[in-house]
């Protein structure tokens, strides 16, 4: 008599769209026999959790910070750049490792030094699960008012965050054809509100007045940390390709996943903010319905569904992080506390939205940085082959802790703590820069100086 096989990872078959429940699927590889997924989700994944207002706020956002439309857009072409190269190469280590981004960093950290910047993770995807969900749920209401339907706020709210759980519960599989199908009509739709909306709005391109250095730099740190804020969720949705697959196309897809997102969005940003009393979702999405005409209704949809591919992406990383936190509980138990607090979050944040907006999108990056920089100068600068993983905490986790608490205490600049450099630059924001080169280059010393002793 023989036993059936057994599931030994992230899938309990290949043709099934429920991910793997246990929390062993999110600390192994991949299972060679369940690397199948197609390259093109490469671009998808990374193209479609940017398609949504996020990008139309950030963009009105810097004329409120005092850019006009030229430098602005400088501000938009660099800052994205700059903040999308890491993740791209970060998603190249999927393939080769079948980890997701966290347990890949394992490999620098240590199995126990990849717990905090894990949790640090867990919190920071409860974070954008508010971020995205309230502009989603505000014109959900719009919507739905166009119809003489009055709902609360906490009640559409609900129901968006429900159709984000239940997709982050089935896991990989489902959250990848969600980023494909629904992107795919996002984007021709976005296309048309981008249009008409571009022909319709009333900004003064034109325009030019003088923007301080440290105005240039905060609005740039912002614009970077819109991109850089996927790195740890990047080989989360690369993991599923073929080990061999060529590093280099992925980075190529992943990076023109991220740039044709974000950079369109945010310039139309910067072209509607002179239509857009302040850079509130409330505002962005008023000026959006009425620019739309007869079809502000479609772009209130579009609005509204934007936030599943968003927040899938969150609430399924964010169960992944937990997990790699240390915490011992089934994936789906995790991706529904982390739905519920964002949930919870997103109704008691509402009504201060764009300063958490702007001091989570900055504040978070005194870690992501760092965490990143080691993680690339682990991989591109040592072997890219499978080895022992560290039981322990490492080096390179103290590097990180160190670097991301020097410059938190030096470099913040937010409403909560100003560091003592960002006040010498005038509240310019550096410290993302900085934790990521100085992380990065830190950790490439020690391992050349272990190799030489």
């Amino acid at each position: 008599m023989t036993k059936p096989p057994a599931s030994s990872g992230p899938a309990s078959s290949q043709h099934s769209m429920m991910e793997e429940l246990s929390e062993a699927s999110v600390r192994e590889p991949v299972p060679a026999d369940q690397k199948t997924m197609a390259l093109d989700k490469v671009f998808w994944s990374h193209f479609s959790p940017n398609l949504g207002p996020g990008g139309w706020v950030t963009g009105a956002l810097l004329v409120s910070l005092g850019l006009d439309f030229k430098t602005g857009v400088l501000a938009v072409l660099l800052g994205n750049l700059i903040g999308a190269l890491p993740v791209a190469l970060a998603a190249s280590i999927g393939p080769a490792t079948g980890l997701t981004q966290m347990e890949a960093s394992r490999r620098a950290l240590g199995r126990l030094g990849v717990r905090p910047p894990a949790f640090l993770n867990w919190i920071y995807c409860v974070g954008w699960d508010a971020v995205n969900n309230v502009p989603a749920a505000t014109a959900l209401m719009a919507l739905l008012m166009l119809a003489g339907v009055s709902l609360p706020f906490w009640f559409a709210l609900a129901v968006l965050a429900s159709v984000q759980m239940v997709a982050s519960i089935y896991g990989h599989h489902v959250v990848q054809a969600v980023q494909k199908y629904l992107g795919g009509l996002l984007l021709v739709t976005f296309i048309l509100m981008g249009v008409v909306f571009a022909v319709r709005g009333s900004a003064p391109i034109a325009a030019h007045h003088p923007v301080s250095l440290s105005t240039f730099l905060l609005a740039t740190g912002i614009l970077v940390s819109f991109n850089l804020s996927w790195a740890s969720y990047s080989s989360d949705y690369t993991r599923y390709l073929p080990a061999d697959t060529s590093p280099k196309k992925v980075v190529w897809l992943a990076l023109a996943g991220l740039l044709s997102s974000a950079i369109p969005f945010q310039i139309l940003g910067l072209i509607s903010a002179g239509s857009v009393a302040n850079p509130s979702p409330t505002a962005v999405i008023a000026s959006l319905q009425q620019a739309m005409g007869p079809l502000g209704a479609v772009a209130l949809a579009a609005i509204a569904l934007s936030s599943i591919t968003g927040n899938s992406f969150n609430d399924n990383t964010a169960s992944y992080s937990l997990i790699s936190a240390g915490l011992h509980v089934p994936r789906v138990a995790a991706a529904i506390l982390t739905a519920l607090l964002g949930y919870g979050l997103a109704v008691a944040g509402a009504g201060r939205y764009t300063a958490l907006y702007t001091d989570y999108l900055l504040v978070t990056m005194y870690w992501i940085a760092p965490w990143i920089g080691i993680v690339l100068a682990d991989w591109y600068c040592g072997t890219r082959q499978p080895r022992p993983v560290p039981p322990g905490w490492t080096y390179g986790a103290t590097i990180f802790a160190v670097t991301s608490v020097l410059t938190i205490l030096l470099f913040s600049e937010s409403q909560l703590y100003t560091g003592p450099v960002a006040r010498w630059l005038d509240g310019a924001d550096i410290g993302s820069y900085v934790g990521f080169f100085v992380a990065g280059g830190w950790y490439v010393l020690g391992m050349r100086s272990r190799a030489s002793s």
